[in-house]
């Protein structure tokens, strides 16, 4: 039984994280009117699902990071109540915040979600020098250098751009501005699946790739039905911007994402496409500062609330 509420669990999460990510790499796409949101969810969809397909070759890696396995005693973390916690207090942290239009790091709130569990099971014992220095680390100095550098490849763009002839440069912006936001969703399908499959694989008879395609379907799902609001937050309420713009903050966001994940550091690729785009309004001044203000606060207390839900969803479950 124990099992069937693993699963059933974590396509819950799959589904949630599929609603709140899913978008984030195409923001820009939509945001500066190059395609409608219908096409930019497509090709969100399709390029996430590649890149979850192709982790399947990789996934060994994260799947063991995201285990729990170094946080707690192997005997907690690979028990069935442990990663049942872990994935429905996850899941409702991510879930809450897309219903309110406010785009978060699923990875954070793995993180809180895993520490909250891990608290109940064994108190103070917990690695939390491992989460701060190897998970939450990377995720706060994610936004710290999107900002600046989405600001400064802006700036280098509108720089170069009229030294250009009008109609190549405009087919190179769009062309470019789609290829960067394929990679983006490729890299998040890819890297951020297997932290999902680390949920279910303690099911003996749940095949790693089986475990991998079906929570890459959920997580389509998930963005085809559910991304519409945080869509107009990430595109339309941020700042407004142009091709130039979205361009700009979607290389920043691809080539942070590539080589965190490159160097093993799982940053998070909402912070860094939030704090591009950001930086991208600095230099125009036309950030909507009501809107940063929420989002920021969403990113300051996603870890604590995954990690609050977890721990009772934990202790429920153990009585």
């Amino acid at each position: 039984m124990w099992e069937v509420s693993i699963f059933i669990a974590t396509l819950f999460l799959a589904y949630a994280k599929g609603s709140n990510d899913n978008f984030k790499g195409v923001a820009t796409l939509f945001g500066s009117r190059i395609t409608s949101y219908q096409t930019a969810i497509l090709w969100a969809t399709f390029t996430t699902f590649a890149g979850a397909v192709t982790s399947i070759l990789f996934a060994d890696n994260l799947v063991q990071q995201f285990s729990g396995q170094g946080i707690v005693r192997d005997a907690i973390a690979q028990g069935g109540n442990f990663h049942i916690a872990v994935a429905i207090a996850t899941a409702l942290t991510v879930i809450i915040a897309t219903n309110l239009g406010l785009p978060v790091s699923t990875t954070h709130s793995l993180i809180g979600a895993i520490f909250g569990a891990a608290l109940v099971a064994i108190g103070l014992e917990a690695n939390s020098l491992l989460l701060l220095n190897y998970f939450v680390l990377p995720l706060f100095i994610s936004p710290i250098l999107a900002i600046p550098l989405g600001a400064g490849i802006y700036s280098l763009v509108e720089y170069i751009k009229p030294k250009l002839s009008l109609p190549i440069n405009q087919r190179f912006i769009n062309i470019a501005h789609y290829i960067s936001a394929g990679i983006i969703c490729f890299t998040q399908g890819f890297y951020d699946t297997p932290k999902l499959v680390s949920l279910v694989v303690i099911i003996e008879y749940f095949s790693r790739q089986g475990a991998i395609i079906t929570i890459a379907m959920a997580m389509g799902l998930g963005g085809l039905i559910s991304s519409q609001k945080l869509a107009e937050t990430m595109s339309l309420k941020i700042t407004p911007i142009n091709h130039t713009q979205g361009l700009s903050a979607n290389i920043i966001t691809s080539i942070l994402v590539i080589l965190s994940n490159y160097f093993g550091l799982p940053i998070s690729t909402t912070h860094v496409a939030v704090g591009s785009i950001f930086g991208v309004g600095i230099i125009t001044e036309k950030v909507n500062k009501i809107v940063s203000f929420k989002i920021i606060m969403a990113w300051i207390l996603t870890l604590p609330t995954a990690t609050i839900m977890s721990g009772i969803i934990y202790r429920l479950l153990q009585r």
